[in-house]
């Protein structure tokens, strides 16, 4: 027991820091992604200097570096774990020079959780965690001489030094007083970051549980139309009218909305407003730099031809530790293989006509983007959902293309037309492809909707019944 006692501190250590790792990285493995995103860190000399300098340099400084490795999905979770727990032990010190062990503990315990938690707030900076931890660094320095007069001769230079290396210990820069996590929003924001990587596989897997949140659902079905099957997929999860498919781009809302808004339109092959998405996300960020945003004008300009613009992205890119690889084989000249393949393919989808237009209006330009290639499918996919997320079923039956097999929401649709029409025969039914079948499964829909759930008929019926109201 003795024994045990006597290796309390370390044993608490421990404890602290396998807390805090298994939470980042099991619990809430995004939050710290999401961050890295939003940050920039260039390995240039000239660069470096103009911008570390002034008061807070080295807190900044050594802020972005770490953020760099929130890219990873170990080593970020391990970064914040050493940092929180170094934050636990050098506070037990200082307090120890006042109070016995136990007191020491609890205040420390105290510390460790306020910082744990703040870490967790959404805009939250680890750069406030560096100076909490470095300001303690710096009075547990200043309690080490014996003599009174030294002890507050070494506190005055040292505050002097922790001012002019870490910054002011408070400022509004740093956020909330105080933090909790919010398990839902790290999925939004997982599902946020596997669709910039493109895993769509992961981004189906973590929509299993509905969040029936607007963002949640658009992700969900971006995922859902590169797999090719989102007529069928629709309503197996929720979905908020036609913002569930677009997610407008405005000055007013936040950088994850703008630059999760552009999403959809970079894959239908619309570079206008992807572009437009990236640069308002850049000036809404926290920093006004994100290595996403600047890696998504970069795809832009490439593929709009503009070789200028996307080199000055790329050289910026080239200088990081994790995107600098890629940025040389984006290079002109380097591109080659799949490279080249994917952007000739993303060329292809670009409207023939070069016109003003704006994300809230996308019937437009889902059309002028099948004007320019009739095989979009994705563009295809989208206009009819987004007729039927509208109950425009008159603009859904003139946008579907006859000869195709009619898929499960598009069949649906297409049978409640028919009805509106008082066209339902073999005939029309042969016509768009669907079974007879499908008419007696109507049928007992309108005798149970609510076994129908996951029907554009039960979408309709709902919609149509709050437009009553």
């Amino acid at each position: 027991m003795k024994d045990w006692k006597r290796h309390i501190g370390p044993i608490a250590s421990v404890l602290a820091f396998l807390a805090a790792y298994g939470f980042f990285q099991f619990a809430y493995p995004y939050h710290l992604m999401r961050r890295e995103q939003m940050t920039l860190f260039l390995f240039d000399g000239d660069y470096i200097r103009q911008t570390y300098r002034g008061s807070g340099w080295l807190a900044r400084f050594v802020c972005d570096f770490l953020d760099q490795f929130f890219h990873l999905p170990v080593v970020g979770p391990l970064v914040v774990a050493l940092l929180l727990t170094a934050i636990g032990v050098v506070t037990y010190r200082i307090i120890r020079h006042f109070l016995g062990k136990w007191p020491s503990f609890a205040v420390a315990a105290l510390v460790f959780a306020w910082s744990f938690l703040r870490e967790t707030e959404n805009l939250y900076s680890t750069r406030y965690t560096l100076v909490v931890l470095g300001y303690l660094a710096l009075f547990l320095l200043a309690l080490q001489p014996r003599k009174g007069w030294l002890k507050v001769a070494s506190l005055a230079v040292l505050a002097g030094f922790g001012v002019w290396s870490l910054g002011a210990p408070v400022h509004q820069y740093y956020g909330k007083p105080w933090g909790y996590p919010i398990l839902s929003y790290d999925q939004v924001i997982g599902l946020d970051t596997e669709v910039a990587r493109e895993n769509w596989d992961k981004v189906i897997k973590l929509s299993e549980k509905d969040l029936y949140m607007t963002e949640a659902s658009y992700c969900y079905n971006l995922a859902h139309a590169m797999k090719g099957n989102l007529g069928k997929a629709l309503f197996n999860h929720s979905q908020k009218q036609a913002s569930s498919l677009f997610i407008q781009i405005s000055n007013e809302k936040s950088a994850f909305s703008d630059c999760l808004g552009g999403e959809v339109w970079f894959h239908l092959g619309d570079m206008t407003i992807a572009e437009q998405s990236a640069i308002i996300a850049l000036q809404a960020s926290p920093k006004h730099t994100g290595a996403r945003y600047i890696k998504r004008l970069a795809q832009a300009s490439l593929i709009s031809g503009e070789k200028a613009s996307a080199q000055k992205y790329l050289n910026l890119l080239s200088k990081t530790m994790f995107y600098g690889k890629w940025a040389r084989l984006m290079m002109t000249g380097n591109q080659e293989g799949t490279v080249a393949k994917r952007l000739e393919s993303y060329r292809s989808r670009l409207a023939h006509t070069d016109f003003v237009h704006r994300s809230n209006l996308p019937r437009s330009v889902l059309l002028g983007l099948l004007e320019a290639d009739s095989t979009n499918a994705l563009a295809r996919q989208y206009l009819l959902c987004y007729d039927l997320m509208r109950l425009d079923l008159e603009h859904f039956v003139e946008d579907y293309p006859e000869g195709i097999p009619a898929k499960s929401v598009y069949q649906e649709a297409l049978l409640i037309w028919l009805s509106l029409q008082d066209v339902l025969d073999e005939p029309h039914l042969a016509r768009y492809g669907i079974e007879s079948s499908a008419v007696d499964r109507m049928g007992r829909f309108f005798r149970n909707p609510s076994a129908f759930r996951d029907s554009y008929w039960y979408y309709y019926l709902n919609a149509m019944e709050e437009d009553k109201r």
